[in-house]
């Protein structure tokens, strides 16, 4: 049985290459929906067609309308990467305007097993909102990828997308299915 990861991106350099991230997702036998914020959408304009035939999903960047059936499987896990300081706070405050924040919301509240690694510099991660919605989301049961446990931020201009450590984000989030007897 396949089991399905919803993967909700945001804005930030690391998306260009959620490619390869969803097929390393497929490989370690992931059902793979993709979730973006619009800035992401609009950033992956050109390739949303490609990523939909590769996942097998609509990729989604807006809410559906009332009434209309939802064309993504359930959830057995969620992955927030990159995570951008907005959608983090957002999320955190419960703040749902946007489909990201929304989803991961609502994952929360289901239960489903949840990892996020944000992905903003340095600057932005030491605003004080900042580690109070990362405290936020662990007390919620996220694990969250961040620091020495994932993602180091850099100083603003320096960070390289390449460093971003998506195998480690992937391992999380199949402990975190396992552990809740989803994988």
């Amino acid at each position: 049985m396949t089991n399905t990861l919803y993967l909700c991106c945001s804005a930030a350099p690391p998306v260009f290459d959620v490619a390869r991230v969803i097929e390393n997702a497929q490989s370690r036998g992931w059902d793979v929906c993709l979730g973006l914020t619009p800035t992401a959408a609009h950033w992956l304009a050109g390739s949303l067609d490609g990523l939909a035939a590769l996942t097998g999903h609509p990729v989604r960047w807006q809410y559906k309308f009332p009434g209309e059936p939802d064309v993504w499987p359930a959830a057995d896990a969620l992955l927030c990467a990159p995570a951008t300081f907005n959608s983090v706070n957002a999320w955190a405050l419960g703040l749902t305007d946007r489909f990201v924040a929304g989803v991961a919301a609502e994952a929360l509240g289901k239960g489903t097993p949840t990892v996020a690694m944000p992905c903003t510099n340095a600057a932005l991660a030491r605003h004080p909102q900042f580690e109070q919605s990362l405290a936020t989301l662990r007390a919620a049961g996220v694990e969250v990828l961040h620091g020495d446990t994932g993602h180091t931020p850099g100083e603003p201009g320096t960070d390289d997308p390449g460093h971003f450590p998506w195998d480690l984000a992937l391992d999380a989030v199949g402990r975190a299915a396992a552990g809740a007897g989803r994988s």
